[in-house]
């Protein structure tokens, strides 16, 4: 599990929970009408604006915000260089079922053992790439509506139970759940949205861009190799990928 997502996300969550125990019991945070209103309804008004393919992939690719194994950039460096004094060595084809860290970069080397020409080679890749990084998109965007809807949905349960509550003064004993409803939404929606939705859309955002720049730099490695480059200069072009300061300690 990425670490600053559990560091964050179980901060987060302690420190609300904290406060709410210190001003008494959790159960008076918990209504199951307001619970009802942001989750399912949040969850329903978002399935309006996208279709249900788009919806449940990004369910799915939302478990990479919280689980994920990218391919260290520098190790990525390394194996390529090795593939590449082996391609200089012995031919493409001693790259045969050659493993390494990255399932991107198999499949890649897999092509070039298999003959394809470079055009080939790079559409292919490109297009895999492509699709990816539009998954990681929908799921950002779907993420982001949450975030968007879940504060205004808080806000109808609000005026729910603002007017149950009105409808009811006569009656004292309606008066404390209707306010629960009227307050507790408006609580729900705020922490739905700031504390679940709209940080799961910045990490896969964040996803977006990493795994854009390993497999990006795993192409140019991979037509570096089939045309022959000298391993040195592959290593050199590929840390230009790296932040400055890596490169000076690898330097």
């Amino acid at each position: 599990m990425d670490l600053a997502t559990l560091i964050g996300i179980l901060g987060a969550f302690g420190i609300v929970i904290y406060a709410m125990l210190s001003g008494g019991s959790l159960d008076m945070f918990v209504n199951a009408p307001s619970l009802m209103i942001v989750l399912i309804g949040s969850l329903f008004v978002v399935l309006m604006k996208f279709n249900l393919g788009q919806f449940i992939g990004a369910l799915k690719v939302a478990v990479k915000a919280f689980s994920f194994k990218l391919t260290d950039p520098e190790v990525l460096i390394e194996e390529v260089v090795e593939l590449a004094d082996e391609a200089r060595k012995g031919g493409l084809l001693s790259l045969e079922g050659k493993e390494t860290s990255s399932k991107f970069l198999s499949q890649g080397i897999q092509l070039l053992v298999d003959g394809h020409d470079a055009d080939v080679v790079k559409t292919l890749l490109w297009k895999d790439l492509k699709q990816t990084q539009e998954r990681h998109e929908w799921g950002a965007k779907i993420f982001t509506a949450l975030g968007d809807v879940a504060p205004a949905m808080g806000m109808i349960g609000t005026l729910v139970g603002l007017v149950a509550m009105l409808s009811n003064m006569d009656d004292p004993k309606s008066i404390g759940p209707a306010m629960a409803v009227a307050l507790l939404t408006t609580l729900y929606g705020a922490m739905f949205a700031n504390m679940v939705a709209l940080p799961v859309a910045d990490k896969l955002t964040l996803r977006r861009t990493e795994e854009g720049r390993v497999k990006t730099m795993a192409i140019d490695a991979l037509l570096a190799i089939q045309a022959g480059q000298n391993p040195r200069i592959i290593d050199s072009m590929l840390k230009a990928y790296l932040p400055e300061s890596q490169r000076k300690e690898d330097e």
